[in-house]
């Protein structure tokens, strides 16, 4: 018989005994990570949930990462909008006032104080967050706003608003100063008033006359150019018959002439004398008092209203088409006006040639159908009015400021220069609608007077090429907020973009820079009339109004997004103790159970140990 040797490292007490070393090995590593194994094979079967998990875990700090970057930027565009409102507050609160001490360069202490906040509003509009302008949409590397100075003055290539402001100025105002009117007395018992050029975007406006003159005969307005004239025929009228004019701005607001017939001495201020012996004199004296009455509104109300229409031109990216003065069928000498049918049997209100069923007018690539009655959506009846067809085109381009027909001219307003077109299948109609040449578009900002000298220009052109630029931010179309997007949850994102050019910031910009650039002479005789009037409506443009777009909207919009954030960390710092807790249990080792563990193969090893002794001391003496 034969006995194979005893060897220890062969044995299978001795792989046993190997194996229990690693198992207290790993129990020990165990035990100081608070891990199962520092590899995905000793996991287990649930290492796929917590691999997972990580992923999971992973995504939510990437979004917190945004939710906290974006959070800095809207608290930074929020401040910014905050200091916007305290200009806004300021400024208003100033034009408000009734102090109208002009100083040497002839603005009030309100209008110096207006210059000063124009600039800080400039500086607020280029904030930054890092490199990051916050007002200027996608194009967010580029300074948002010119600088405060070349807006205002210009630089040795372009003109600024200073500029632009005087030439409207002495456009609207006229060689005579009495705004683009002309009065003759064509007879000794007549006064004739009429607009110097028809279809000019310049001056004041006929739009009604009414009177009580006893005896006098009133015609107009009519005409191309627009014109009324009143005949007293050689009559005297009664002390207290009232003549009244009314006049439209180029801002769209009106201006009223009132004349009072009287016997007093001196003559009442308001009023034109009677003269009881000669009734030729009192013509005389009518002629002379609506002269000095026009001109004084021309030199007040008119002179503010261009100041507020140049800033439109200037900062404002709508514009409008307009067309020639075109009279109707039924009176030649009346303008047509929005109530003038778009077809019709002559002699009738209506154009001619006028549209017929089956004609089209497309506007912005939306077609709209004349039938003959009967329409519905994108149709027209062949016997609407104009002012149904501009309400149509106005539902389509989407402008904020209506169209409108006066003095026998169509102007269609937009708030996209650059988009509008209008074609049609009868050039004829349109033609009749006073625009000669298809398509139809719309002069782009911003607006300078057209020739030289200004006083008799008759034009507004594109100056984009010669004036500078205010905004320099992205300016394409879309809604400012979705010019910054940030996803913050597996399927949430938030627009947190702005724009300095957005209605509300660029409202209150013009309207301050209006009122902070008007100058007028100290020692005329209308200055007081002139600071009066603009600062009437620059308080009213800063005030807010209802329809329009407020700095308080921007504010509750981007605090929607805070809002959408703060909902999806709430759900992602739950889900990431719940993710926590997935990965913990496929992952950490249980300190008692491997102290329990480390315990029984200690003692197991023990044991094992004692017999690998015993059996090592074995010999075949004690074998046998």
């Amino acid at each position: 018989m034969s006995i194979s040797s005893i060897n220890y490292s062969s044995s299978v007490l001795g792989a046993q005994i190997r194996n229990i070393n690693q198992q207290l090995t790993d129990l020990s590593t165990q035990l100081a990570t608070g891990k199962l194994s520092q590899n995905y094979s000793g996991m287990g079967t649930n290492e796929g949930f917590a691999i997972a998990g990580r992923s999971q875990l992973s995504n939510i700090a990437a979004y917190t990462d945004t939710i906290t970057n974006v959070n800095v930027n809207i608290n930074l565009a929020n401040t910014a909008l905050q200091s916007l409102t305290t200009i806004r507050n300021t400024v208003q609160t100033g034009s408000a006032s009734t102090a109208q001490d002009l100083n040497v360069n002839g603005q009030t202490v309100a209008q110096n104080t207006a210059a000063s906040q124009f600039s800080s509003m400039v500086g607020v509009l280029n904030t930054q967050s890092g490199n990051r302008y916050l007002f200027s949409g996608t194009a967010f590397n580029t300074q948002s706003v010119a600088n405060a100075g070349d807006i205002i003055n210009g630089t040795t290539t372009q003109a600024g608003f200073k500029t632009v402001m005087a030439e409207r100025q002495a456009a609207d105002l006229g060689a005579n100063g009495m705004g683009r009117l002309v009065q003759t007395q064509p007879t000794p018992s007549s006064v004739r008033v009429s607009e110097d050029v028809a279809g000019s975007p310049f001056g004041m406006k006929i739009a009604a006359v009414s009177s009580t003159l006893t005896g006098a005969t009133v015609t107009g307005p009519s005409g191309s150019p627009v014109s009324f004239s009143v005949d007293l025929n050689g009559l005297n009228p009664n002390d207290g018959d009232k003549l009244s004019v009314q006049f439209t701005l180029p801002d769209g607001t009106t201006g009223q002439v009132d004349l009072t017939a009287s016997t007093a001495t001196p003559t009442p201020i308001g009023s034109f004398a009677i003269d009881a012996t000669t009734p030729a004199n009192t013509a005389a004296n009518l002629n002379t008092a609506l002269n000095t009455a026009i001109t004084k509104l021309a030199n007040t109300s008119l002179v503010a209203a261009s100041a507020i229409t140049a800033g439109d031109n200037f900062f404002n990216t709508a514009s409008s088409a307009i067309g020639a003065p075109v009279n109707n069928q039924a009176a030649p000498p009346a303008p047509i006006s929005g109530a003038t049918a778009l077809s019709g049997a002559s002699p009738s209100n209506s154009i001619s040639p006028g549209f017929a069923a089956g004609d089209t007018i497309t506007v912005n690539g939306t077609t709209l159908t004349f039938v003959s009655s009967g329409a519905t959506g994108n149709q027209l009846n062949v016997g609407d009015s104009i002012q149904t067809l501009m309400s149509k085109i106005d539902q389509i381009t989407g402008t904020s400021k209506p169209s409108t027909v006066h003095g026998g001219s169509i102007t269609i307003n937009t708030d996209d220069a650059a988009s509008l077109n209008i074609t049609t299948s009868n050039s004829g109609a349109l033609n009749a609608l006073g625009f000669g040449s298809t398509p139809v578009t719309a002069t782009q900002p911003p607006l300078r007077v057209g020739s030289s000298p200004a006083s008799s220009a008759t034009t507004l052109v594109n100056g984009s090429a010669n004036t500078v630029k205010w905004y320099t931010g992205n300016d394409g179309p879309g809604s400012p907020r979705s010019t910054a997007m940030a996803r913050v949850d597996d399927s949430v994102t938030v627009q947190y973009g702005a724009q300095a050019n957005e209605d509300a910031i660029r409202q209150q910009l013009q309207a301050i820079a209006v009122f902070g650039t008007f100058s007028t002479s100290p020692t005329s005789q209308y200055a007081g009339g002139q600071v009066s009037a603009l600062s009437l409506r620059v308080t009213q443009s800063l005030t807010k109004q209802p329809g329009q777009q407020h700095i308080e909207d921007i504010q509750t919009d981007l605090a929607m997004a805070q809002n959408t954030m703060k909902d999806a960390g709430t759900r992602q710092t739950q889900a990431k103790a719940q993710l926590q807790s997935i990965i913990d249990q496929a992952e950490s080792a249980s300190p008692d159970q491997v102290a329990s563990e480390i315990l029984s193969l200690q003692n197991a090893l023990q044991a094992s140990y004692q017999v690998t002794s015993n059996l090592s001391q074995l010999s075949l003496v004690k074998f046998l």
